[in-house]
């Protein structure tokens, strides 16, 4: 039996329906793997893919199915803190080497006005994905209540709140900066500051509650001229280091809710004359580069965060397979942090 079709061009489904004698459908059948097919059918179609080296359209094949074969990894953040910030590019690569083993494209998308998050409203809207990895969530953020109106299956990095409905991967963050306060004041310290992120945020209102845990575990009262906002950025690091030297010119620690605003606090404390650690002891929070780097070494808090990806990956994979079996799991995880102490404390 010949094949019509010129040459260099793939073999089509109507081509290995002719082959082996059986209808289109026949064939689509056999290649997504439906029961209904006789054995000896099934061979023949086989044979046939085989023979005419057949690759099948996986972009024809998802639509077919109802799925894309794509989840959108999205970042509502500007270019300058994805590159700058090492928080990020953990989360990426986590994600990443999850993915790396399936037939999943991963496609990262920044949003960094109501334009684009608008247009991204509209391309989820219209399942053009399978699903969503939303990373740094602010509280006003209408994305993840989008996606759950819509059910499209979704992992937040983080929570919006403490009774958070969108499924979520995060780390135990009022536990680590607790465990950094205490570092603090266990090496002496009485006057200890803290640098918060952007309170819109759940992760810097929990990093900030765990500093006031371990104030009162120690009998200090909070003092309100040693809180200063930052917002997970070196330079408001900076003005947050201002701010709280102007204020408390006697502090002899700084808890940063980020090694990248402790990075920043670290210069203008320098700046001012102030020796780390001998007079002020600093810690900030993420044990990335940025605090193996600094000098002296940053005392960090580390946070899995490449492992966070991969377990974002993980239960957005969970989902995405237990809606097509009818299962309507939510499952999230809280993953454990740990002190790395180093010269600056």
């Amino acid at each position: 039996m010949t094949v019509s079709g010129r040459r260099g061009q793939r073999p089509t489904l109507e081509q290995v329906a002719a082959y082996a004698g059986v209808g289109r459908g026949t064939v689509s059948r056999v290649i997504n793997g439906a029961a209904n097919v006789s054995d000896q059918t099934r061979t023949a179609v086989q044979q046939a893919i085989a023979e005419l080296g057949y690759v099948p359209n996986r972009a024809a094949r998802a639509l077919a199915a109802g799925s894309t074969d794509a989840i959108a990894l999205v970042i509502p953040e500007a270019e300058t803190r994805l590159f700058a910030e090492p928080y990020f590019s953990g989360i990426i690569r986590g994600v990443s080497t999850e993915l790396a083993d399936t037939d999943m494209q991963l496609l990262l998308t920044l949003i960094r006005n109501p334009k684009e998050r608008d247009r991204f409203a509209q391309y989820v809207t219209a399942h053009r994905v399978d699903g969503v990895l939303l990373v740094s969530v602010h509280a006003d953020d209408p994305l993840p209540d989008l996606l759950e109106s819509i059910e499209m299956p979704a992992v937040l990095s983080g929570r919006r709140s403490g009774d958070e409905s969108v499924p979520y991967v995060d780390c135990d963050n009022t536990g680590g900066a607790q465990t950094a306060v205490e570092h603090l004041i266990g090496r002496g310290r009485r006057a200890v500051a803290t640098v918060t992120g952007p309170l819109d945020m759940y992760v810097a209102q929990c990093r900030l509650q765990g500093y006031r845990d371990a104030l009162r575990a120690a009998g200090l009262e909070e003092d309100g001229r040693l809180v200063a906002d930052g917002d997970f950025t070196e330079e408001g690091g900076r003005r947050a280091m201002g701010e709280l030297l102007s204020r408390r010119p006697d502090l002899d620690a700084v808890f940063c809710a980020s090694d990248v605003m402790a990075a920043g606090a670290r210069a203008v404390l320098r700046e001012s004359g102030r020796r780390v650690p001998e007079d002020v002891a600093l810690v900030g929070f993420d044990d990335s580069a940025v605090a193996r780097h600094m000098d002296p070494p940053l005392t960090s808090v580390r946070q899995p965060l490449e492992e966070m990806g991969r377990s974002m990956a993980r239960v957005l994979l969970e989902q995405i397979e237990g809606r097509k079996a009818g299962r309507e799991d939510h499952p999230s995880r809280v993953l454990p942090t740990e002190l790395i102490r180093r010269t600056s404390s």
